[in-house]
C-alpha cells in the first residue's frame, strides 16, 4: 500500500481553518473557518475516482468545485451534510445558522436561523436526512425537518457539547458539558441519563 500526496489545496489569506465535513454520496468537502469563511470543494482524479494501488502511475487531481459561501460573518464554526437531500448546514461563532442547497451546480442559501443567545456547539442529521437535531451551548436543543419546520425543543438548563442519532433515528443523545449523556425519543420524552465519566475523587470515597 502506497500513500502519496493528491492534491494542495491553500485556503485565501492563511484564514485559520475551524471546522472540515466530506460529503460521502457525492464527494463534496465543506470548509468553515475564522472572518466568515466558508468554501465548497470536490476533488476529481484524472483516473475516474479509482483508488490507486501502487501498481499504475500517480493520478493527478483537479477541483471541479471550487465556490465560496457568503453569508457568515463570524468565524464558521460547525459544518454537517445531508447526503440525501444535498444540502449543507453552516453555523457560525454568532449563532447563524445556513442550510444551503445545490441549484444547476451552485450553492445558494435556502433557510436562516439565529436564536442570538447562544453558538451551536453541535448538528446533526439523521441517517434518513429527514430530521435535523441542533444542541446549543446554553442547553437548548431544536430538532427540525428537512423542509424548515420545527418539530419540537427544549431548554435542558444545562451545557451541552455534542449530540447524535441512534441509526434508526429512534432517539436522540446529548453529550453534556459534564460528560453525562442524556438520551431522549424522537418526540422529546427523556428515557434515561447516564454518566460517562466519573471523578476518580468521588469514586475513591465510595470504595472507603
Amino acid at each position: 500500500m502506497f500513500i502519496y500526496l493528491s492534491k494542495k489545496i491553500a485556503i485565501p489569506n492563511g484564514i485559520e481553518l475551524r471546522c472540515l465535513a466530506w460529503n460521502p454520496e457525492h464527494g463534496w468537502i465543506a470548509c468553515g473557518g475564522d472572518e466568515g469563511l466558508l468554501k465548497v470543494l470536490k476533488l476529481e482524479n484524472s483516473n475516474g475516482g479509482k483508488v490507486n494501488t501502487g501498481t499504475t502511475p500517480k493520478a493527478s487531481s483537479s477541483l471541479s468545485m471550487n465556490q465560496t459561501l457568503e453569508g457568515h460573518q463570524g468565524a464558521v464554526v460547525c459544518v454537517t451534510w445531508n447526503a440525501n437531500y444535498r444540502k449543507l448546514t453552516t453555523s457560525d461563532e454568532q449563532g447563524l445558522i445556513i442550510v444551503w442547497m445545490l441549484y444547476k451546480g451552485v450553492w445558494f442559501e435556502e433557510m436562516i436561523n439565529n436564536r442570538n443567545k447562544s453558538v451551536v456547539k453541535a448538528m446533526r442529521w439523521t441517517a434518513d436526512g429527514q430530521k435535523i437535531c441542533i444542541v446549543y451551548e446554553d442547553g437548548a436543543v431544536i430538532i427540525g425537518s428537512v423542509d424548515g419546520n420545527r418539530l419540537w425543543g427544549k431548554e435542558l438548563n444545562i451545557g451541552l457539547r455534542n449530540t447524535e442519532w441512534c441509526p434508526n433515528s429512534s432517539l436522540v443523545l446529548f453529550v453534556t458539558q459534564d460528560q453525562d449523556l442524556h438520551v431522549y425519543d424522537a418526540i422529546g420524552n427523556k428515557v434515561k441519563q447516564l454518566q460517562l465519566m466519573s471523578d476518580p475523587q468521588s469514586t475513591k470515597k465510595k470504595s472507603k
